[in-house]
């Protein structure tokens, strides 16, 4: 994403995830800063957290956090409609700068990402990736145009 990301993080002491994010966020901006010589934020906003208190939205999590960047080809997924189903799911397996790569089994990030407790959950990298197809494909508008009383039909 141009301007922000997503992460699913569970700390091991008190206060961890604001002093981790505090010093990644710091850190980096610092780096892009120096390396393309400006200056700035280059997040939009300040970090924001979410405790995960309920099964329902841990559930709801993955699938969100790897559809975020259909933001960029696909930006109705958010309205749960998507004109082609392919085409995202294609983005969504082309695109870098997402763990979604390494849940299908492709190493993309594995030094950064630990996938081995959602993918327990989901029963492996090929179940992984049938839930996604599954999620996107019940998103997919076209597959139900005709059913509808749109005026472009």
């Amino acid at each position: 994403m141009p301007n922000h990301y997503h992460m699913l993080v569970s700390p091991l002491v008190d206060d961890a995830i604001p002093r981790f994010m505090k010093k990644l966020n710091m850190g980096y901006a610092k780096y892009f800063n120096e390396k393309y010589k400006r200056v700035g934020a280059l997040f939009q906003g300040r970090y924001r957290s979410v405790l995960v208190e309920r099964d329902a939205h841990f559930l709801h999590l993955p699938y969100y956090i790897h559809f975020n960047p259909l933001d960029i080809v696909a930006p109705e997924w958010r309205h749960r409609q998507i004109q082609n189903a392919k085409k995202a799911l294609a983005f969504l397996e082309r695109y870098r700068w997402s763990s979604h790569r390494d849940f299908l089994g492709e190493k993309n990030f594995p030094s950064i990402t630990q996938r081995d407790f959602l993918l327990d959950f989901f029963g492996g990298s090929e179940t992984y990736r049938a839930s996604i197809n599954e999620a996107i494909a019940t998103l997919e508008y076209d597959s139900i145009r005709s059913l509808t009383f749109d005026d472009d039909n």
